[in-house]
């Protein structure tokens, strides 16, 4: 699907943009186009990969007029520039919306202007019962993606859902990995606490598996194991042959005690697919009166996909997944 393409990655200085190089750069893709608005990791990309296939343009997707170079001849977007971070969208909360909000609408109006084949939109589980700015601003996101995908007969537009990457930035992997370093205590907010444990790779594996099996407007989420804080912290003091001990905070503001990929009402109109979730969009139009007399009795049924009711991860299968992350293996000096 994409040979002699050309692929644009929104944001594609981060850790998803990087996953995705390492992934097509020596496959038979034409090119791939790195758009984000820091010159410096661009500048570090460029200087690392010093490869003929990669092109880079500097622009944000807050300003509509700058997309326009970087989408002229594009066949594909993997649309990933967003403010992730929970609490500056809290303190923020504008600059989320004029990213991961109205970024959002610059990109798939350019994605549409200029005939773009297919456009993977990445969304958080935060956004799925939001209590942040952060989540509140990817729920939207994903409504966005969604309209945008019934008025859009030339572009495929689709959204991928996943939680917390493991080991990515500002996650706590890296928090617990350098306080067992400096000999500290692991600081964990609720022992009870559960996350989804997903890879980079599990990532762009979801991207691609929406890539090709979407049709438009649906949102892909992929099935993954769970642990509880406490346990990641406690198998990470076993890897690390620490001394350190768990000291519990309190849970921080924003914060849930476990991620939902899924929401009951979602649920209901998903189609399960082996390893992978899809939800199919709403396909009623604004002509609501016939929906207001025949509610549905199975959403009361049902129940929501959560980090505290998926497959939960025995200590072994941790370790085992930890293991896999590049992150671990160097700074266990195993690489």
């Amino acid at each position: 699907m994409f040979k002699d393409k050309i692929l644009l990655i929104t944001g594609g200085t981060g850790s998803f943009g990087n996953a995705v190089l390492q992934r097509f750069l020596n496959t038979d893709i034409k090119e791939i186009r790195i758009f984000s608005r820091d010159e410096k990791k661009q500048d570090d990309m460029r200087n690392i990969l010093q490869s003929d296939k990669v092109k880079f343009y500097i622009g944000d997707v807050r300003d509509k007029d700058s997309l326009d170079y970087a989408m002229s001849g594009t066949d594909y977007v993997f649309h990933a520039a967003a403010l992730k971070q929970v609490p500056s969208c809290e303190f923020y909360p504008m600059e989320a919306v004029k990213t991961n909000i109205m970024g959002t609408d610059n990109v798939l109006n350019k994605a549409i202007q200029h005939k773009v084949k297919k456009v993977i939109c990445l969304s958080t589980d935060k956004a799925v019962y939001p209590i942040n700015a952060m989540g509140i601003s990817k729920s939207m996101m994903e409504k966005i993606a969604v309209a945008k995908s019934r008025i859009s007969s030339e572009t495929m537009i689709t959204c991928t859902r996943y939680g917390n990457v493991m080991a990515s930035r500002g996650s706590v992997i890296p928090l617990f990995v350098s306080q067992i370093k400096q000999g500290k205590d692991l600081t964990v907010t609720d022992p009870n606490m559960t996350r989804f444990m997903m890879t980079l790779e599990d990532a762009v594996e979801l991207v691609l598996f929406a890539f090709n099996n979407g049709k438009g407007g649906e949102i892909f989420v992929q099935k993954a194991p769970a642990s509880t804080i406490e346990q990641l912290a406690l198998v990470l003091i076993k890897m690390f042959n620490s001394t350190s001990q768990i000291r519990s905070i309190g849970t921080r503001h924003g914060e849930k005690l476990y991620e939902t990929l899924l929401t009951r009402e979602e649920f209901t109109k998903a189609q399960d697919l082996d390893q992978y979730y899809r939800i199919m969009p709403d396909d009623r139009d604004l002509n609501y009166s016939q929906y207001f007399s025949e509610g549905d009795s199975t959403i009361a049924k049902m129940d929501d996909y959560h980090s505290h009711n998926t497959y939960r991860l025995n200590d072994g299968e941790l370790e085992n997944l930890l293991l896999k992350l590049d992150f671990i293996k160097s700074e266990l000096g195993l690489e």
